[in-house]
């Protein structure tokens, strides 16, 4: 469909990751900025790979929606409150929903590159935090013109084409024959696969509790959760969903996409720490995985769902493997019928997909999503003996993105 924009590493290991349970929309994690959730998650990833953050030579932060007034500083801070050297920089990326990826592809070119041997990668999300804007207030208010809008509903609708989010997977839907009972038994299978694999989960999740930052010679920042709540360590959304259920609720696109089959709308926080070769041996280090290769790929903005399939197609065969090579995916379930838009595509095997359930259960923060899905894939892989790995997702605006890995 497209020409592709990927790489094949030869030297690149995921140490280990970790992130924050994923709360629903306005609710445990409704009041934190995504600087903060970030810091915590950097924190305890540095912990758990045993590499100390003075060490670290790069910082490399995702996140989509400026949600604090500090937004800005948010990878600068990252780094500095994690206890990150003062001369390490930082970097921001964002590429939609596969910013989460981008980060570990970053830290994967510096390293291969030579600019780099051990870099931190957060993503970091506040849907809760969005804000209601007006861009065109500046210069006053005239009668009849003040503009005020929710910029998270807004900003999924693509001007381009014309076309929401959920109308790109109501065309899918159509271009692939996909019907509203597929997507919703598609639906009831991750919320059971989620509910199934909530003790796997736990082994990525640490607990979001009220606690202080301190940076010597700096203002102090934090975490406060709400009243009552003394600490957060749960995908929330993940609750027993029958396809009872979801058949009786109502088309959210004019379709087959509902709230019910489509990913849940969250606030959560990943990072990961990704180092060359050396670091591995010099420290002795047992990585989750190695990272093999990446490919970021352009399709229509109309149906932007079918990006995984090239991508996934294209990380695959740049690696010299066939499909058949890998043993499991986990790929972003924006929507139902954009999952099964791919699923059709590629001729890919449900049962080495999302087998502890995806985003429609979990949900989907979305600069976190990408580095999400590649700690939970290599978990993954590890405990069922298996060898390689692809995380993927499509991308508003028309991309897709997917990684390979090994262990």
């Amino acid at each position: 469909m497209t020409n592709g924009l990927g790489t094949v590493y030869n030297d690149v290991w995921l140490v280990d990751g970790v992130r924050t349970g994923f709360a629903d929309f306005t609710s445990a994690l409704r009041d934190i900025s995504p600087t903060d959730l970030g810091i915590k998650v950097a924190r305890e990833a540095l912990a758990k790979a045993a590499i100390p953050a003075a060490e670290i030579d790069m910082v490399v932060a995702g996140n989509m929606a400026q949600s604090s007034f500090d937004a800005y500083f948010l990878p600068r801070h990252i780094g500095l409150y994690s206890g990150v050297p003062l001369e390490t920089p930082a970097l921001l990326v964002h590429r939609l929903c596969g910013t989460g990826f981008e980060t570990i592809i970053q830290a994967a070119d510096a390293i291969t590159l030579g600019k780099a041997a051990r870099v931190l990668c957060v993503g970091t999300e506040s849907m809760s935090r969005n804000p209601v804007a007006s861009y065109t207030s500046r210069s006053g208010f005239r009668m009849g013109q003040v503009e005020f809008k929710d910029f998270l509903w807004e900003a999924t609708k693509d001007t381009a084409s014309s076309t929401g989010m959920g109308d790109t997977a109501e065309n899918l839907a159509r271009k692939y024959g996909i019907s509203r009972e597929e997507v919703d038994e598609f639906a009831a299978q991750s919320f059971a696969r989620a509910i199934a694999g909530t003790e796997f989960r736990a082994g990525e999740i640490v607990a979001v509790i009220n606690e202080t930052f301190s940076l010597a010679g700096y203002n102090d920042r934090g975490i406060r959760l709400p009243k009552g709540i003394e600490s957060f360590a749960v995908d929330e959304h993940v609750r027993p969903t029958p396809l009872s259920v979801l058949a009786k609720l109502k088309p959210a696109f004019k379709g087959v996409q509902t709230g019910g089959n489509s990913s849940a709308v969250v606030d959560g926080a990943a990072a990961a720490i990704v180092v060359g070769g050396r670091t591995v041996k010099d420290r002795g280090l047992t990585p989750l995985a190695r990272v093999v290769a990446a490919e970021v790929v352009g399709v229509p903005p109309e149906i932007m769902g079918i990006g995984p399939a090239p991508a996934i197609a294209g990380v695959v065969e740049r690696a010299g493997l066939k499909l058949s090579d890998i043993d499991r995916f986990e790929i972003n379930e924006a929507f139902g019928a954009q999952y099964l838009a791919v699923e059709k595509e590629l001729g890919l095997d449900r049962s080495k997909v999302n087998v502890h359930g995806g985003a429609i259960a979990l949900g989907h923060p979305l600069g976190v999503t990408g580095v999400r899905l590649c700690i939970t894939v290599a978990r993954e892989l590890r405990r069922a003996g298996l060898k390689r790995g692809i995380a993927s997702a499509c991308i508003g605006g028309g991309q897709g993105v997917a990684i390979l890995i090994e262990v």
